[in-house]
C-alpha cells in the first residue's frame, strides 16, 4: 500500500484508528477485522522479541519484525522508532531506509526526555533518507510533553506548541501527543498546529471518538493497550493453570480455524 494512500487517511471526515500490533500475527489478525492501517506499539514489540522498552531493541530484530508484519498486510504499515535508537542523526537515516526497505511507509519518532533539538537533525535525517528512497515517508512526530509531565499543567499546551513549531520546520507531517486527554487542551493544540494533524493515544477518561473528532483529532493509537490487555489476560490464564485450574481457558478463545486461514496466503 502506497505511502499516499496513508497520508491520505489522516484527511477524512471521521477519525483514523490505528490499532497497535506487536508482532505479524496480530496485525494481520488487526487487518481481518477491518484497520484501514497498522501502527505498531514499540513496548509490545519489543516485549515480543524479548527486551525492554525504551530504545533498547536492537535494530535487527525490530527490521525482522517490520519485514514480517508487512508480509502479512496489504494496509499500510507505520512503525514506531522510538527514538531511532541512536542520538547520531546519520544512524536514524540509515534506519529508516531499512523500514522503508522492509515494507513500513510512516514512522513514529518521539523527542522522549530530550529537547527538541536532537530530534529536529532526526526528522531531517529520516526525510533525506526517504527522499533518496523515492518514499512520500510519513514522519508522525510524538512530544513527550504530557506523558512524561515535561512542563507545568498551565504551560503545557504552549510547551507542545513550541516545539511542533520546530517538528513543523524540520519536516514533520503529523504530530502524536500521548497523554493528552482534556478536550480544551486537545482543541487548542490542535488548532495551533493544524493543517498537521493531531494523534492522540487512548488512555483512561478520553473523550469519546466522536467528541475527538469534533475538537480537531485526525489519529486515534492504541499505543501499548492492547498488547498489554493480551498480557495481562495470558498472565492470569497461566497463573491458574499452574495452580491446577483452567476454569476460563476456552471461555473466550478464537477459533483454530479462523485464525489459520487468515495466513492461508502467506508463503
Amino acid at each position: 500500500m502506497s505511502a499516499r494512500t496513508f497520508k491520505d487517511l489522516h484527511d477524512g471526515s471521521s477519525l483514523l484508528i490505528l490499532p497497535n500490533a506487536w508482532d505479524a500475527g496480530s496485525a494481520r489478525l488487526m487487518e481481518s477485522l477491518g484497520a484501514k492501517a497498522i501502527a505498531t506499539t514499540s513496548a509490545g514489540l519489543a516485549w515480543s522479541r524479548g527486551y525492554p522498552d525504551g530504545d533498547a531493541l536492537p535494530v535487527g530484530e525490530l527490521l525482522s519484525a517490520v519485514r514480517g508484519i508487512a508480509r502479512v498486510v496489504s494496509v499500510p504499515l507505520t512503525v514506531d522508532i522510538e527514538g531511532g535508537y541512536s542520538s547520531d542523526p546519520a544512524d536514524v537515516a540509515r534506519l529508516v531506509t531499512g523500514v522503508l526497505d522492509a515494507g513500513a511507509v510512516g514512522i513514529n519518532i518521539e523527542d522522549g526526555t530530550g529537547g527538541p533539538e536532537a530530534l529536529c537533525s532526526k526528522i531531517v535525517a529520516a526525510r533525506q533518507s526517504a527522499t533518496r528512497a523515492g518514499v512520500e515517508l510519513f514522519i508522525n512526530v510524538r512530544t513527550d510533553v504530557y506523558l512524561r509531565g515535561l512542563a507545568l499543567d498551565g504551560d503545557a499546551v504552549a510547551e507542545v506548541k513550541r516545539r511542533v513549531e520546530r517538528y513543523r520546520a524540520a519536516g514533520c507531517d503529523g504530530v502524536f501527543v500521548p497523554g493528552l486527554a482534556d478536550e480544551v487542551a486537545v482543541e487548542a493544540i490542535a488548532s495551533a498546529i493544524h493543517p498537521l494533524p493531531l494523534n492522540v493515544m487512548l488512555v483512561p477518561g478520553l473523550p469519546a471518538n466522536d467528541v475527538l473528532r469534533a475538537r480537531g483529532v485526525r489519529r486515534l493509537s492504541a499505543g501499548s493497550a492492547i498488547a498489554q490487555a493480551v498480557l495481562g489476560r495470558a498472565g492470569r490464564l497461566a497463573r491458574e493453570w499452574l495452580t491446577g485450574r483452567a476454569d476460563e481457558m476456552f471461555a473466550d478463545v478464537a477459533d483454530y480455524g479462523e485464525i489459520n486461514r487468515l495466513f492461508s496466503f502467506t508463503g
